[in-house]
């Protein structure tokens, strides 16, 4: 089946024509009529209205299907809260490296805890469409599993401010264990992160959220 997309990557209405044995593609807002052939005969419902109308929960398409900043400026201040959490695996001999500090690049989780905070501080230099917020409050820690062979990672970030703080609580968590694994690699590059998700979010007005158990 030939499909053709606009911009944005958000297919605009198409009509399919059946010709006999011959089904023609028209995207009628952009292109002419498809040239490829033979084609099966499908009628396919416009998948704009889908990406587009104003009760899409992709936010951050505009109603032509352009990639936008969602404007927050309506949107009231209040105190908003997210904790993230996650984990990365390793060889038992790699585990006993972080929890002895001899790790030849020094300690492991004191500059991992740093780095993740790092991260918070400038998630929207890296998710292109994040707001730059001011950050009132950020906390790492970690547990070492020494059962599973592992460290887990728990990020809680906190503002006052019109949008939430999900993805800077997640990228401290990415960039805390990115830095277990760039400290540690040299020992096992083997390791596995894993399971890096929100586990609640506070405040706004959907209010709180708690992952499901």
């Amino acid at each position: 089946m030939h499909l053709r997309y606009a911009a944005g990557a958000v297919m605009k209405a198409a009509t399919w024509l059946d010709s006999g044995s011959v089904s023609r593609c028209y995207d009628t807002a952009i292109f002419g009529p498809c040239t490829a052939e033979p084609l099966l005969c499908y009628r396919i419902q416009t998948a704009a209205t889908t990406m587009t109308d104003s009760t899409s929960p992709l936010t951050h398409f505009d109603a032509t299907g352009q990639a936008h900043m969602v404007d927050v400026g309506a949107k009231n201040e209040t105190h908003r809260i997210a904790v993230a959490a996650g984990t990365i695996r390793m060889k038992p001999e790699t585990l006993a490296l972080v929890t002895s500090g001899t790790a030849k690049k020094g300690d492991v989780l004191g500059i991992a805890r740093i780095a993740a905070i790092m991260g918070a501080k400038r998630t929207s230099d890296l998710v292109p469409l994040c707001h730059p917020l001011a950050i009132t409050r950020v906390a790492v820690d970690f547990e070492v599993d020494a059962a599973a062979n592992s460290v887990h990672c728990r990020a809680q970030v906190e503002t006052v401010g019109k949008t939430g703080v999900e993805m800077e609580a997640l990228t401290a968590v990415q960039v805390g264990l990115l830095t277990i694994y760039d400290m540690c690699k040299a020992a096992d590059r083997g390791m596995v992160m894993t399971n890096v998700r929100v586990l609640e979010k506070h405040g706004g007005k959907s209010g709180d959220w708690h992952a499901e158990v």
